[in-house]
């Protein structure tokens, strides 16, 4: 199936319920929509697209309970020791065999931080509309599990710096330009500063994204890569958990 008429979304919810980064990009990789909303803002702005392939930022639903069951911890590699990793999703559990690391998803939601649990609900909506998990051959309208910490991870062949530091948001947006995202090249914050915006504590900063919009743009960015070149994409977890992507083809044995 064609994607080249197809928005790609991506949302971040780790707000909870305070309003939400979310982005949007064309076939073309240019920046169609930058913003944040509510729940309710969100999904309608996801219902008014003819055709949209959405990546969220969070677990799709609780943990369940598939790392207990033998039949799926048999097929893991490296398989894990017996009475190991029993709380975790397997996604979760695959990232951190790859020195990546995740929070783990609690089996009961109200457990769940508040972001997880409005994730939870924005799956939920986007479900009831028509969107289908990701790979769907036959949809127009899919979702798709993306953890950005991961993308950037990937990407960068090492771990990113700190998501909460000026330098860690460099190298995000740098990375995003580099794969050809229409957005600014963060090295322009370097030209602008000079010796008075220093003493002044006048830095550049509107050269950059805040990082919840850099994580949502991870999310779209994965989006794309999934719609338009799905054997660039790592898939990673079981279907009855929710399929975690990740744009690279296949990842390092350790980041």
């Amino acid at each position: 199936m064609l994607f080249t008429d197809s928005t790609f979304i991506g949302i971040d919810p780790t707000a909870g319920h305070k309003p939400m980064a979310f982005v949007a990009i064309d076939g073309n990789l240019k920046l169609l929509a930058k913003d944040e909303g509510t729940l309710d803002e969100i999904t309608a702005f996801v219902g008014g697209q003819q055709s949209a392939i959405v990546a969220i930022t969070s677990p799709q639903k609780v943990n369940q309970g598939l790392m207990k069951m033998d039949e799926i911890r048999n097929t893991l590699k490296p398989m894990p020791r017996p009475g190991r990793w029993m709380g975790f999703r397997v996604a979760e559990y695959q990232l951190r065999q790859h020195k990546i690391h995740i929070m783990r998803t609690c089996s009961e939601e109200m457990k769940c931080p508040k972001w997880m649990q409005t994730g939870f609900d924005l799956y939920s909506r986007l479900k009831s509309m028509g969107y289908a998990d990701y790979p769907d051959n036959n949809g127009e309208s899919q979702l798709l599990e993306v953890y950005p910490h991961a993308v950037f991870t990937t990407l960068l062949g090492r771990t990113p710096f700190s998501k909460a530091s000026l330098e860690g948001r460099l190298q995000r947006q740098l990375v995003l330009h580099s794969q050809g995202l229409e957005i600014p090249d963060p090295m322009r914050f370097f030209e602008e500063i000079t010796r008075y915006r220093i003493i002044k504590g006048m830095l550049p900063l509107d050269v950059l994204f805040e990082t919840p919009e850099l994580d949502a743009l991870a999310a779209a960015f994965t989006a794309w890569v999934a719609a338009t070149a799905p054997g660039e994409v790592t898939l990673l977890g079981h279907p009855d958990e929710g399929l975690m992507v990740l744009p690279v083809p296949e990842l390092n044995p350790k980041y």
